[in-house]
């Protein structure tokens, strides 16, 4: 039996609006046939009945996860702590700006949960507040270099010609530099770090993973059926770029930018070390491993409990990402 169609026309422009978007949907579903475009690969169903997106079958896998839901409680909870200290404080009587020389390396105690600093300092404060800093620092490096790479890499994949000559050259000089050692000299040059100046230098050094991940997904991409098909049914440069291809080429720039989030603290941590990081007054873990080294043998407590912390913000976004890296791979499932 033949299709019953309405009567009367279409006007041309909604007929080629209705056929783009048909042509490639958001996401590829992860029973994707090579060879097959988008609109005519078999979907899974979710309760509902409609169909289930590469999005959506990530996010039920993730749920199942324990990797996932072990680093996301523990991101929440840092999180918590970065935003509102006092929250965790309040079971302390001191704060971070409260400071006794007169009792210096006081172990720890009832009155003070990791004990005191070579400055009298309460530890535990100065803990709970350095997440703040940390946090700081990772996520906005990593949404900057997310976005600033990853415009990039969609660009230079997408036009390629003399485009991505000049962009993959430009990111080739940045890659030679190392992440750390770049960051020190650019800091010196400011003479004083901060958070911004701390941000700016990691930023600057740290887009060209991105760019690369971000143009090779677009390359793949952008050689598809689906891709062809609504550049001959006439879409905008424009169009196929950000309806079609950057859609079906993002996950594997989010699955990089959580990884990266965690290097980032990681790298604050050891521009603050180093002494070109963040300065006092601010509070930095980096800063307090710092502070604490000299007199380790006769006050490890100083030293210890900041570097724990560091030690499971970092673990925890490397774990996120490689939660949502095999979410997002259906042949890692």
């Amino acid at each position: 039996m033949s299709d019953i169609r309405p009567a009367g026309p279409l006007d041309p422009e909604t007929q080629q609006s209705e056929a783009l978007d048909q042509v490639a949907p958001a996401t590829v579903p992860d029973t994707a046939q090579p060879g097959v475009p988008p609109s005519a690969q078999p979907k899974t169903k979710k309760k509902d009945g409609k169909p289930a997106s590469l999005w959506t079958d990530a996010w039920y896998d993730l749920r199942r996860r324990p990797l996932f839901i072990g680093s996301a409680i523990m991101i929440f909870i840092l999180v918590v702590m970065a935003i509102f200290p006092q929250l965790f404080t309040s079971v302390n009587p001191y704060d971070a700006a409260t400071c006794q020389l007169i009792d210096a390396r006081t172990p720890p105690s009832a009155g003070h949960l990791f004990g005191q600093d070579n400055q009298g300092c309460d530890v535990f404060a100065k803990t709970i507040y350095g997440a703040r800093v940390s946090i700081m620092v990772g996520v906005t490096t990593m949404i900057v270099t997310a976005l600033f790479g990853g415009l990039l890499g969609l660009i230079a994949g997408f036009r390629s010609g003399a485009t991505d000559v000049i962009l993959s050259r430009t990111t080739e000089i940045f890659f030679a530099i190392p992440l750390i050692l770049g960051a020190l000299l650019i800091l010196v040059i400011f003479g004083r770090g901060n958070v911004w100046t701390v941000m700016l230098a990691l930023s600057v050094l740290a887009w060209p993973m991105t760019f690369r991940i971000m143009r090779a997904s677009v390359i793949t991409a952008k050689n598809q059926d689906y891709v062809m098909a609504a550049r001959a049914l006439g879409a905008g440069a424009g169009r196929i770029m950000f309806r079609h291809i950057l859609p079906n080429a993002l996950a594997p720039v989010i699955v990089i930018a959580m990884i990266n989030l965690g290097g980032f603290i990681a790298a604050e941590a050891a521009l603050s070390y180093l002494g070109v990081g963040i300065q006092s007054p601010e509070i930095s873990w980096g800063l307090m491993i710092a502070d604490a080294r000299d007199r380790f043998l006769e006050a490890w407590h100083p030293l210890i409990f900041p570097s724990i912390f560091l030690s499971i913000t970092v673990l925890a976004f490397i774990m996120l990402g490689d939660a949502v890296r095999d979410a997002l791979d259906p042949k890692l499932r």
